[in-house]
């Protein structure tokens, strides 16, 4: 395997060790983590530079290859012919819209977006227009590959984890939290376990994932507040979620991981129909247990992983910010009230007349 110490390496190593693999895993030395049996076998090397895999690996062989790092281009042309099977992972922001929504029309990606939806073009980032070109290699190279297409990984050891900044947060008694756009933007995401147990299925089923593509993710995708709430109530924390529009909730950015709203969703129907994927941990019990790791775990404050999530943590920003919406808000809610046409839904709770059929007169 190559990398194997991050989010999603431990499981896997473990899964391929209970099905009988004698595995090694090859990655920089850099983060080694203490969950990994003794007797797994590590090559230390750069899997970002082919001349340095060639040095590190020689003229070996091996029945599987599972790259979940490095530079995919050049392993799969490397590995060509040294291997049994090539299983291989790239991410979502293949597919053109991700990351620019303004790159497709109707703006933003279909929701949900399927393996077969448009690829990245060349009017998008230099970096994004790089990964279906990697993909391309994998099957020129092996033609009976499996290839996975991760979205946002978090659990416990994620490097960059988007859940702390909601944790620091809390930890810090802040008394609001600021959304963009009520927090309804959805975002497909995967529990590192979730995510390794797709790999797995691919490993048990090579003649259904042979020359595949698959989208992983949880078989439920929350909201960003939905997100929130999980984390809160795991946290026994309460406070209040200040709705703003995306465009002047700015502070709020690095949680929403982009510049706007747009929903960032990809179909898991494939793996779920052909592998019998489901969750091995549900959605809700997932985001719950990253919470409470994060704050048995807390990321190092203004460290480099803190900074690389591009959150100043300025609530003296937010604070006015808040102060601001409320002084506007308070005014357009007047407005509001006095041209509020009396609609009720035909199915909410609290809906305290009947609301005539469309086409139904009303005396």
């Amino acid at each position: 395997m190559i990398g194997g110490t991050g989010p999603t390496g431990p499981h896997v190593v473990s899964g391929l060790i209970q099905r009988g693999y004698r595995v090694s895993i090859l990655h920089t030395g850099t983060h080694e983590v203490d969950v990994l049996p003794e007797d797994v076998e590590h090559i230390h090397t750069d899997p970002f530079s082919v001349n340095a895999v060639r040095e590190a690996l020689g003229d070996r062989e091996f029945d599987l290859v599972i790259v979940n790092y490095g530079r995919l281009r050049d392993l799969a042309e490397f590995l060509s012919g040294r291997v049994g099977r090539f299983v291989s992972v790239g991410g979502v922001p293949v597919y053109r819209g991700y990351g620019s929504s303004d790159a497709v029309w109707p703006r933003g990606m279909p929701v949900p977006t399927r393996e077969d939806a448009e690829l990245a073009g060349p009017e998008e980032n230099p970096h994004v227009r790089k990964i279906p070109l990697a993909e391309q290699s994998v099957f020129e190279f092996h033609p009976g590959a499996t290839h996975f297409r991760y979205p946002l990984i978090y659990g416990p050891r994620q490097h960059i984890p988007r859940e702390w900044l909601v944790v620091r947060r809390i930890l810090d008694r802040r008394p609001f939290l600021i959304l963009p756009d009520g927090g309804l933007t959805l975002r497909s995401c995967a529990y590192a376990e979730n995510a390794a147990h797709a790999v797995l299925l691919a490993v048990d089923q090579p003649e259904v994932a042979e020359g595949r593509i698959y989208n992983v993710g949880d078989e439920q995708t929350p909201s960003l507040r939905q997100l929130v709430e999980i984390i809160s109530q795991a946290l026994e924390y309460s406070w209040e979620i200040i709705e703003l529009p995306a465009d002047l909730a700015v502070t709020a950015r690095p949680l929403l991981m982009t510049t706007d709203s747009h929903h960032l969703v990809t179909d898991v129907g494939r793996l779920v129909h052909e592998l019998g994927y489901r969750d091995r941990v549900s959605m809700v019990d997932a985001i719950s247990l990253t919470a409470r790791w994060l704050v048995e775990n807390p990321v190092v404050r203004g460290g480099s992983a803190e900074q690389s999530m591009q959150d100043r943590f300025d609530y003296a920003a937010e604070d006015a910010l808040v102060e601001a919406w409320r002084t506007a808000r308070s005014e357009v809610e007047g407005i509001a009230r006095n041209l509020d046409p009396g609609y009720r839904a035909h199915y909410a709770r609290d809906a305290s007349t009947r609301v005539p059929r469309l086409g139904t007169r009303v005396e």
